[in-house]
């Protein structure tokens, strides 16, 4: 039952993902990709990482894809104004994504046996374990990124922010 949800969660993935490269419209590609997502999420629950897929629908499918559909809704992209590409770039872009599947291909091809051990040895994905081990283990780097992301905000507050008037304002019109 788990392996045939497992290929049906990674046909539905890879077919959506495909359609989102090859979608002419990029609405509907932004929609493939949110399947993908729930694709991926469903993996997650597979491999009982509930945290994860809960984490992954909420911040990706979620936020970063009404993000995504808010900038191509306010580019208003049009195939008339769009810059047609050269054959060559295109002929480059072919021969770097198939370069990087076989990279991938390479690199996954010993994953099942870390994949069984890892989910033999303990419950992976229980969000307990993952606090023990974010708050035992790694404890100085995530309060580093904790550091990292407050000074970042304090600087998109300060960018953001008008120039202060140096000017005295009076209420009083001559």
């Amino acid at each position: 039952m788990t392996l045939n949800l497992f290929y049906f969660l990674s046909f539905v993935a890879i077919f959506s993902a495909l359609l989102v490269v090859f979608s002419r419209n990029p609405v509907y590609s932004v929609l493939y990709l949110i399947i993908t997502f729930f694709a991926i999420a469903g993996h997650y629950i597979l491999l009982n990482a509930q945290f994860l897929a809960a984490v992954h629908v909420i911040v990706y499918a979620g936020a970063i894809m009404v993000l995504f559909l808010y900038v191509i809704m306010l580019l208003n992209l049009n195939t008339e104004t769009e810059p047609h590409k050269s054959s060559v770039l295109k002929i480059a872009a072919t021969i770097c994504a198939g370069l990087l599947m076989i990279v991938l291909v390479g690199s996954f091809k010993g994953a099942d046996v870390l994949v069984q051990r890892s989910v033999e040895g303990a419950p992976v994905g229980l969000v307990k374990n993952l606090g023990i081990v974010l708050f035992k283990d790694f404890l100085f780097p995530f309060e580093m990124a904790s550091v990292l992301l407050l000074a970042a905000m304090v600087g998109a507050v300060m960018l953001g922010k008008s120039e202060a008037r140096t000017e005295p304002t009076n209420s009083k019109v001559p």
